[in-house]
């Protein structure tokens, strides 16, 4: 099966390689995958904006992060297990990956208003939000029309720099444990705001690799949970730039 490779670890070709192709009527669509997508979506939004409301209905800042400690620690952690669950039983996703949305959702919504809160900056979080979904319309736009082909020497630079980034926050954490804080990429200085944008556009440049594996998908006769699958691929990646895009927001809103 000639899947494309993803530097997603949710669609990569390692994931693909056991899924057995249907030889009946009821396979994985591109518009299946969509319409799954736009439901994940949905549900994650509704997730969202329960914790910011639950932050935010509290008369103080302190009384409303302890409101929503337990959302944001349970989202993350509940989410981090769902997906590992859907990742090695891709079977499930259509069970997994609507509880993973709500989930990511609710620790979302949570992270969101305590950062909009700590700089004080109204519409911070609404700009991240606003240039999340502007980016994946330009990178969807851009992949469609095939401005931006997916070769291979393009799947290798994303993968090697994704994983580049994966390592360098991995040291950031383990530093941090030992009280070492690494200010060139928790900082605010140039240095550090550069650093984000850079993350922010390979975060931006997983999405076209995961339209092409989403479409090379789609033309392998996958069984129809795979719609679950890809939408939970793109998830992620969404997931992650909104949170890059939060950060670099976050950083710049702190020079002011």
């Amino acid at each position: 099966m000639n899947i494309a490779r993803s530097s997603n670890p949710a669609l990569s070709d390692k994931i693909f390689r056991n899924v057995p192709v249907s030889t009946g009527g009821d396979v994985m669509t591109l518009s299946g995958t969509m319409n799954k997508t736009l439901l994940s979506f949905m549900l994650l939004l509704l997730g969202a904006v329960f914790t910011w409301s639950k932050f935010f209905n509290n008369i103080d800042e302190a009384t409303g992060a302890t409101a929503v400690m337990p959302y944001l620690i349970g989202g993350g952690i509940g989410g981090f297990i769902l997906a590992l669950v859907t990742i090695f039983k891709k079977e499930w996703s259509a069970y997994t990956v609507p509880v993973y949305a709500v989930l990511e959702g609710l620790m979302l919504g949570a992270l969101s208003a305590i950062v909009e809160a700590q700089f004080k900056d109204q519409g911070l979080v609404l700009r991240a939000v606003a240039l999340t979904f502007g980016t994946f319309f330009t990178m969807l736009f851009l992949y469609k029309s095939r401005i931006i082909k997916v070769t291979e020497r393009f799947r290798m630079g994303v993968f090697a720099a994704t994983g580049g980034i994966a390592i360098v926050y991995l040291l950031g954490f383990i530093m941090g444990l030992f009280g070492v804080r690494l200010d060139f990429l928790y900082g605010n200085s140039l240095m550090s705001i550069g650093i984000s944008l850079f993350v922010v556009v390979i975060a931006a440049l997983n999405l076209v690799l995961d339209f092409d594996f989403i479409e090379k998908g789609s033309e392998s006769n996958l069984p129809k949970y795979m719609e679950w699958y890809g939408s939970f691929g793109l998830l992620v990646t969404l997931v992650w730039l909104y949170l890059e895009i939060l950060r670099l927001l976050s950083k710049i809103s702190s020079r002011n």
